[in-house]
């Protein structure tokens, strides 16, 4: 056993062990992220607009925050990325993620400094998850796929954009880089088909344990 992978196996423990115990209460932790995340809104455009400081329980959200669409959202969306602040949530968020869109063409997803952890813990907690469960924590010495956007970035009104996966690439941890493949350049190739065999020719002779991202992809 490696000094990675004893490692892992340990971090796995201490990892389900503080999972499980906010899932042993899960409307009390409900709760508890519902009311803070309702208070660190209240103050921002949309919470004005709904009346955030009125709301003292997830019923009273659903009375003043109705279900909708991108599109019922698009105005807000329009004032964080021409670099308004405080619109959807406190300040500007670091990035703006851009989804290619099947309807109404291209839209913004904002990603916040509070926002970015869950991004990265949920990747990363869930393959500490299967390895308590597995017992199979040799695979972290092996190499590891993770197919993506390109991480490269454009800037407008002092706000990163670029595709989520592409993203969160910026945010792997740094005991992972040394197993990551591809590499930066192949996933900064934007030709899907220049990208897979470029990926294929990188990948052909090494010990590969891990494949993940998105799952059209994957397949």
């Amino acid at each position: 056993m490696s000094l990675k992978s004893f490692g892992a196996k340990i971090l796995a423990k201490k990892t389900v062990k503080k999972i499980q115990r906010w899932a042993t209460n899960p409307v009390e932790t409900q709760e508890r992220v519902f009311s803070r995340l309702i208070s660190k809104a209240e103050n921002t455009q949309f919470g004005i607009d709904h009346r955030f400081a009125e709301i003292a329980s997830p019923r009273d959200f659903a009375e003043k925050v109705p279900i909708r669409d991108y599109e019922d959202l698009r105005s807000y969306i329009e004032s964080v990325v021409a670099g308004e602040e405080d619109i959807l949530w406190p300040g500007k968020p670091l990035y703006l993620a851009k989804t290619s869109g099947t309807t109404s063409g291209a839209k913004y997803i904002p990603l916040t400094k509070a926002s970015m952890p869950s991004h990265i813990e949920a990747a990363r907690n869930a393959l500490l998850c299967y390895i308590n469960e597995t017992e199979n924590e040799k695979f972290v010495d092996g190499k590891m796929i993770f197919l993506q956007g390109s991480p490269e970035m454009s800037e407008k009104n002092g706000i990163k954009q670029g595709r989520l996966s592409g993203i969160v690439a910026h945010f792997v941890p740094g005991y992972l880089l040394k197993n990551r493949l591809p590499s930066w350049e192949t996933n900064c190739i934007e030709d899907w088909e220049t990208k897979v065999d470029a990926i294929v020719e990188e990948t052909t002779n090494e010990d590969m344990t891990v494949i993940s991202g998105i799952h059209s992809w994957v397949q």
